[in-house]
């Protein structure tokens, strides 16, 4: 009876793996936590091939403190000013508002904050809290997950902390941004599961877009990407994000690859274990 029960238990826990596992978005975070008391370790390289290849690294720690809360801490470091070199860093965190559960199917909702500095110099009114400029952003983030797929969407500001040193003359300075995305995830193996140490296949698009509130300049980035997850602990992530639209000029992070590699402990920080 133990041992039957101890079976349940596994199918159980691998079938919450299977369901969650397609909204471990690349390009955006999805409004579900990680698990409580776990602890994760990214490493991520993105770059961009024009006008010449540039490309930056991110070394980033993950700690699921609960059920509703979750932070990041992250450092960065590239060549985008010459020779490589560490930038800044950026501290995340995530509350959970509300989560409605059914048989294969949930929805969250939740707010988040982010904080950067960096010491790159601004050279446009785009914003990016992951490297390129130091300031602070806020939102909200939705996520329903259906079966196999998920949908998430995003809606946050961001602002820039005055830093006149920085400024390069005649060049557009950064101010303030809206942040908006649309996610989406699909399953595509296991065809039918088995067991939590089945690997995880997974495909998705996600829209990604900024609009500059005072000056008008707008883009959206179409972003596909494929990630897999071996064991529910290790994470590979391949994607690209290309312009879609838009009209702003010298912005950061456009036409990019993503590659990421992420280590999940799970009960880390439980003081009974």
């Amino acid at each position: 009876m133990t041992k039957r029960i101890m079976a349940i238990a596994l199918v159980f826990i691998g079938a919450i793996t299977k369901v969650a596992a397609q909204e471990l978005y690349v390009f955006t975070e999805p409004a579900s936590n990680m698990p409580s008391n776990s602890i994760a370790v990214r490493l991520t390289n993105e770059g961009m091939f024009e006008p010449r290849f540039n490309n930056r690294s991110i070394a980033e720690v993950m700690v699921g403190l609960n059920k509703n809360i979750m932070f990041h801490a992250q450092g960065f470091l590239s060549d985008f000013d010459g020779r490589y070199r560490l930038e800044g860093g950026s501290l995340y965190a995530k509350y959970r508002l509300l989560s409605l559960d059914a048989t294969h199917s949930h929805f969250r909702a939740a707010a988040y904050a982010r904080t950067s500095i960096s010491k790159r110099p601004t050279y446009t009114r785009d914003i990016n809290l992951e490297g390129d400029n130091a300031g602070w952003q806020g939102g909200f983030v939705f996520t329903q997950l259906m079966h196999k797929l998920a949908l998430s969407a995003t809606i946050g500001y961001s602002q820039v902390f005055e830093q006149k040193s920085k400024q390069i003359a005649a060049m557009p300075q950064p101010d303030q941004m809206l942040n908006y995305s649309l996610s989406s995830g699909y399953l595509l193996l296991p065809f039918i599961y088995k067991n939590y140490n089945q690997p995880n296949f997974n495909l998705y698009v996600e829209i990604l877009g900024k609009t500059d509130p005072v000056h008008g300049n707008s883009y959206l980035d179409l972003a596909p990407a494929l990630q897999l997850i071996l064991n529910s602990k290790t994470r590979i992530d391949l994607g690209y994000r290309l312009q879609a639209a838009g009209n702003m000029p010298n912005r950061y992070l456009k036409n990019m690859y993503l590659a990421r590699v992420e280590f999940n402990f799970f009960n880390a920080l439980n003081k009974k274990q």
